[in-house]
């Protein structure tokens, strides 16, 4: 038998609750895209450890749903899908592929040389984030909001042949994707040819059309270039600068309360104090794995990774790009040079 008074007793909570809506946060979910499959160093440590401390430090009230392997968006089409904020709310856009859209963030990649731990790399780009706002207006200008940041493996030079010095590559062609790191080889001497990234690259090591590749170790070990390209010069000195950036659509952002914001922002807190170990960590065991299916790795003295940044003329190849940024109205485009090469500098010295 029911009781006459229930009835009014949940009628007059019901009431309360709508007089009161802030009182009570409903669970929110935010669709996240990623172009990678799941399964890498990065992926699983965004999986494992930013979505996992994001549903703890908001009390299950933000809850992720995660798509990979480009499911909702690719490389270079994410930043348009998560400035319109149809398809997904929160995703990785790397700037590489957004060079129009995103020009400052390409001043990271021209630098040959960096810190060579994980910890020191995680501090420079911090600091560089928490000084210099033109990063983030940059992004607002294409409705976006930077809530973690998350970096990659250096450069590997995976080549044909032994015995190669990086100062002298007269004579020889090679593959890389970045522009900085195209000019940086011509300057080296070498011929340096567009290709798609797939398959064929390896087909063009084993013809001979090409004698290596200047890619991060998990790209190349991703299409196992080691196969055709078993020698790999590398250091962990040897910068890439390409960094991952995770963020999110401005106006999903600016909707969500400042609880939940502030849940987000100590997530990223506790994700980037593990970072850098995690880099550390994940590069240990790509190395050997790439060692374990034949690889022959050369680690780069510190004369011969300084022989290299020489060879790669790298501040006249800034010095250009920031005349052609600066022609284009980026009149930032100089100061922010030096400010990012004087921050570089720092963490390379305080480094044993």
């Amino acid at each position: 038998m029911k009781h006459p008074g229930f009835a009014a007793f949940v009628c007059a909570a019901f009431a309360l609750l709508s007089a009161f809506p802030g009182t009570v946060s409903a669970e929110k979910i935010l669709r996240y895209t990623d172009h990678e499959p799941y399964g890498n160093m990065r992926t699983q440590f965004i999986k494992q450890v930013f979505f996992r401390e994001i549903e703890k430090e908001s009390q299950g009230r933000l809850k992720i749903d995660a798509h990979w392997n480009g499911e909702i968006s690719n490389s270079y089409n994410a930043l348009r899908t998560l400035s319109q904020g149809k398809e997904a709310d929160i995703g990785i856009v790397v700037p590489e592929y957004t060079a129009e859209q995103l020009p400052l963030h390409q001043i990271f990649k021209s630098f040959p040389l960096g810190p060579d731990n994980g910890d020191a790399q995680v501090t420079f780009f911090h600091r560089v984030f928490k000084q210099h706002p033109q990063f983030a207006r940059e992004l607002e200008q294409n409705n976006l909001i930077n809530v973690q940041f998350f970096l990659g493996y250096p450069v590997g030079f995976f080549t044909r042949q032994p015995e190669v010095k990086l100062s002298q590559l007269k004579g020889t062609t090679w593959r890389t994707a970045s522009f900085w790191h195209q000019s940086f080889l011509r300057n080296a001497g070498a011929t340096t040819v567009a290709m798609p990234w797939n398959d064929k690259i390896n087909d063009a090591l084993r013809a001979g059309q090409l004698n290596g590749l200047m890619v991060n170790l998990d790209s190349g070990y991703d299409i196992h270039a080691q196969r055709e390209a078993p020698y790999i010069y590398s250091s962990p000195a040897l910068w890439l600068g390409h960094v991952y950036l995770l963020v999110m659509n401005k106006d999903t952002w600016n909707a969500m309360s400042g609880q939940d914001r502030q849940a987000i922002y100590r997530a990223a807190n506790i994700t980037e104090k593990q970072l850098g170990a995690t880099l550390d960590k994940g590069l240990a065991a790509l190395t050997a794995t790439l060692e374990k299916e034949g690889a022959q790795f050369h680690l780069l003295s510190r004369g011969e990774l300084e022989k290299w940044q020489r060879v790669t003329q790298y501040q006249a190849v800034q010095r250009d790009w920031v005349i052609q940024q600066e022609s284009k109205g980026n009149a930032d485009a100089g100061a922010l040079m030096r400010d990012v090469s004087q921050l570089l500098e720092g963490s390379a010295r305080k480094q044993p």
